[in-house]
């Protein structure tokens, strides 16, 4: 998201418009999946829940209880370390704020 044309992505303590980064698009033509806002998910937190699963599961199922919930993908207000949208941390389910989103998906 740091192209050089401003503040975090560009308009300094905003995100961008839907769709405005497309040199950022996923294999799949997908756009925005980090950087932009933090994206809520369906799972809660569990911070050692990766730590039990085998390497080779794919699409693992999730806790089905917890005190956060998960957002993924970093935003314009986040470090470089955060902008991919396998970096997850945790939220109180509550939580409103400026850099977090969520996606319509179907």
């Amino acid at each position: 998201m740091d192209d050089g044309s401003g503040n975090g992505c560009g308009k300094g303590d905003a995100a961008w418009a839907v769709g405005r980064k497309l040199k950022g698009a996923s294999p799949y033509g997908v756009l925005d999946m980090a950087g932009n806002v933090w994206e809520w998910v369906a799972d809660w937190y569990d911070e050692k829940y990766y730590d039990s699963l085998s390497a080779k599961i794919s699409n693992p199922q999730r806790p089905t209880s917890g005190q956060y919930r998960v957002v993924r993908g970093g935003s314009w207000y986040g470090g470089s370390r955060d902008v991919r949208a396998a970096y997850r941390l945790r939220y109180s389910p509550g939580l409103r704020d400026s850099d977090v989103e969520f996606r319509c998906s179907r």
